[in-house]
């Protein structure tokens, strides 16, 4: 059941929050796979919206640059020109989260002002905000891991920065679905789509496991070696995925086991959403807006495996890199969705109580 009464200032101004949110993750994604993320060596969050304005300025930046372990290891034959081409990026990247900070604060405040945030509604957004504001201090923590000693951000910082990104997304896609389809807090899972929304759930945990290992790849550049499918050169697991002493080592910090997971848990994730599938086809359990969504999932993740094998056979390559972080966060959104779709407005449950009841009286 469709709510009827709902404000379309707040579901929009969530929406455009998500569409900004995604858009951070493709420009970060794009500062990665460019090695521009260390281009900007201070962190002024208010008085450094303005890149340098002239000649001057931007020799101050070159300088700053030039003290950072990553032009005095590898980029010590940069010039000026040079600098510019990566340092446009982390910055249109860092302008971009302040511009989300705003679009965030300032109608937040209205819609408070205005009284458009009931029932919970509120404190959802309160969280959203602290979300973003630790996303911006857990992106410069993130740099920083490269401008002490070796020039490389650490993987686990990246990944902790890009999933605190998609929880941002997720609670504020989330919320959006709340505000446009059924009333704040009253959901609820009936009995005979519980075993659906079970399953997606568990789904949905593997697929921010992938995501995990997927900031791994990027972060150690897992993706330059192994560069064939679905075997490792010549064999199904090569020698080096378990190299490493403590063997579990390998699985978080060895190139080979990192991409080794990453690879076969993208096979996982395609064969229990084909399994999903299946289920939502042959039930007659489910609505038909909730197994769109359970095909729409089928449908994001068998690009995503496709773009990701294409990925690794020709060694990442800056567009397709960005096109399979993207499309990760469709596959996500999309299990979300489906999983939101499980859920029904106490009201439905009312209807079909009664519904019971009038059928047991006619018997």
């Amino acid at each position: 059941m469709m709510q009827t009464t709902y404000s379309r200032g707040v579901y929009y101004w969530l929406l455009a929050g998500c569409v900004l949110i995604f858009t951070m993750v493709v420009i970060g994604g794009i500062t990665r796979l460019t090695q521009s993320g260390l281009s900007m060596t201070d962190w002024r969050p208010v008085t450094g919206m303005l890149p340098p304005m002239s000649d001057t300025a931007w020799q101050v930046e070159f300088s700053k640059y030039k003290q950072s372990p990553e032009f005095q290891k590898l980029n010590y034959h940069f010039e000026l020109e040079d600098f510019k081409s990566i340092f446009w990026w982390e910055y249109i990247h860092r302008l971009l989260g302040r511009l989300i900070g705003m679009v965030f604060f300032f109608p937040f405040v209205a819609f408070a002002f205005m009284g458009q945030l009931k029932n919970g509604l509120l404190k959802r957004c309160l969280l959203i905000l602290a979300l973003g504001g630790a996303q911006g201090l857990l992106g410069w923590y993130m740099v920083k891991s490269g401008l002490v000693d070796k020039p490389y951000v650490s993987h686990y910082r990246l990944a902790a920065h890009l999933m605190l990104a998609l929880l941002t997304m997720v609670v504020t896609f989330w919320t959006a679905l709340q505000v446009r389809f059924h009333d704040y807090k009253k959901s609820l899972v009936l009995s005979n789509q519980l075993k659906a929304y079970a399953l997606v759930g568990g789904f949905i945990g593997l697929i921010v496991l992938q995501l995990v290992y997927g900031a791994f790849v990027a972060g150690l550049k897992a993706g330059h070696v192994y560069n064939t499918f679905p075997k490792m050169g010549d064999v199904w697991i090569a020698e080096s995925v378990t190299a490493m002493s403590p063997w579990i080592k390998n699985f978080f910090e060895g190139l080979a086991g990192v991409q080794f997971i990453h690879r076969w848990l993208g096979m996982a994730l395609l064969v229990i959403a084909m399994v999903l599938a299946g289920y939502a086809f042959r039930t007659d359990q489910l609505r038909n807006q909730q197994k769109y969504g359970i095909y729409a999932m089928l449908a994001f993740v068998l690009v995503q495996v496709t773009l990701g094998i294409f990925t690794l056979i020709y060694n990442v390559p800056v567009s397709l890199g960005v096109i399979h972080q993207a499309m990760a966060v469709f596959v996500l959104l999309s299990a979300v969705y489906a999983l939101f779709s499980l859920r029904s407005p106490v009201q439905v449950r009312e209807k079909i109580v009664q519904a019971e009841r009038v059928s047991t009286l006619k018997v």
